[in-house]
């Protein structure tokens, strides 16, 4: 018998392929939810158009046939220089969700970040895959809760705790409340009709158990039994008053390797480096918070310049194409992080599209190299690089809200 899901993924030759799989198999508020941003989604589009500042200077009669894509990320050796962000409640795109994601991470040799309002726990994660893991978390307002997160990262052998700092409230996603995705959801006869329409989702969805924020329900005495108390929960435990304090506090309280994750600044980054920070995610949660900031790209070379050697950066948001990876290892990144690239294959097929993603993502690392004619990652610089020509930038709202953000 022809396996459907392995047949449809096999004809996705792209990140971008994978992603219209991605939304004809998922209703069109999960998909939305999924690939969507902040407000009139400028920042969504810039984030991947900036990559296109940089044209790559290939080097001619290079001997190419072996190229090294290995490095190390805080210590971690992974076999090539793309890590997995954090990304919440997975199970909404596929019922096997961060299951999936972190075993695909393993096969592929690579670090795996699961969320704070993941749909698993951190136990169940941690059990599920050998490869590496980083555990993404706030600064809530209880601390006893933080502290209980990081005791049981540090008990199931997490290797980095990584703190998101771009969330002091929820950003304005607009797709999320046109389709009702918010909380409690808002159904609709056009949701429930359009969930019928995707039988496949909607079979897994409800003949599964449903998705939950595990490490939030697992809160005793919170009385947490449905997602939407769950995701009420931790939204009141987002905390406006978060400062530089904090997160010394939480750098002492975790005692091993350390990254935030939300920098756009030099200065921000210098702070976070002298609060005993090592490694410098430069991010805008993929646009889905402050609509018109900076792409990761563009911001980018100043944050490595202005740490120096004290802290490892690693860019977060935009990457589609391996030749994203090269260019902004090239600018001076150890890595870069990607979150819907990965989720566009969950979406399409689960762990076989994780594994998908992410083998069309090295192919594409690797092609790179050898056209360009280098051998090693660690050999990248500035000098691959020059500045686009003519660079033609769209800014206009209106143009991007109608657009296809990929």
């Amino acid at each position: 018998m022809i396996d459907i899901t392995r047949h449809r993924l096999a004809r996705c030759y792209s990140l971008a392929d994978l992603r219209l799989a991605a939304r004809r198999r998922l209703p069109r508020a999960v998909f939305d939810y999924l690939d969507g941003g902040a407000e009139d989604e400028v920042t969504l589009y810039r984030n991947s158009a900036g990559f296109a500042a940089y044209e790559l200077l290939p080097r001619a009669l290079v001997d190419v046939s072996r190229v090294d894509l290995q490095t190390t990320v805080l210590g971690q050796a992974v076999a090539w220089p793309v890590m997995l962000s954090p990304t919440g409640l997975s199970r909404l795109f596929h019922h096997e969700g961060e299951k999936a994601v972190v075993r695909a991470a393993a096969r592929a040799g690579t670090i795996y970040t699961l969320s704070s309002v993941a749909s698993y726990d951190i136990e169940t994660i941690a059990a599920a895959a050998d490869g590496p893991k980083w555990f993404q978390i706030y600064v809530w307002k209880d601390r006893a809760v933080v502290r209980d997160f990081i005791q049981r990262c540090r008990a199931t052998g997490y290797q980095a705790l990584c703190l998101t700092v771009d969330v002091p409230v929820l950003g304005q996603r607009e797709r999320d409340l046109r389709n009702g995705m918010t909380m409690p959801p808002r159904l609709t006869l056009a949701s429930i009709v359009d969930a019928a329409l995707h039988p496949d989702w909607a079979w897994h969805y409800l003949t599964t158990p449903r998705p939950v924020l595990a490490n939030v329900a697992s809160l005793a005495g919170k009385g947490l039994d449905k997602l939407m108390t769950q995701a009420q929960h931790a939204n009141s435990q987002l905390d406006p008053s978060v400062t530089w304090d904090d997160l010394a506090w939480m750098v002492q309280e975790w005692g091993g390797p350390f990254a935030i994750k939300g920098i756009l600044s030099a200065t921000d980054a210098k702070r976070a480096v002298a609060a005993g920070v090592q490694a410098i995610i430069v991010s805008n949660h993929g646009g889905r918070q402050l609509d018109h900031t900076p792409a990761p790209i563009d911001v980018l070379p100043e944050i490595v310049a202005a740490v120096g050697d004290h802290a490892e950066v690693i860019l977060d948001g935009g990457v589609r194409r391996g030749s994203d990876v090269v260019k902004a290892l090239a600018l001076g990144a150890r890595a870069c992080m990607i979150g819907r690239g990965y989720l566009y294959g969950l979406g399409a097929g689960g762990e076989t599209g994780v594994n998908r993603a992410l083998g069309l993502l090295r192919a594409e690392v690797q092609r790179t190299m050898q056209l360009l004619g280098c051998t090693a990652i660690g050999d990248l610089n500035s000098s691959w690089l020059r500045p686009t020509a003519s660079r033609s930038r769209i800014d206009n709202a209106d143009s991007c809200r109608h657009r296809e953000v990929l």
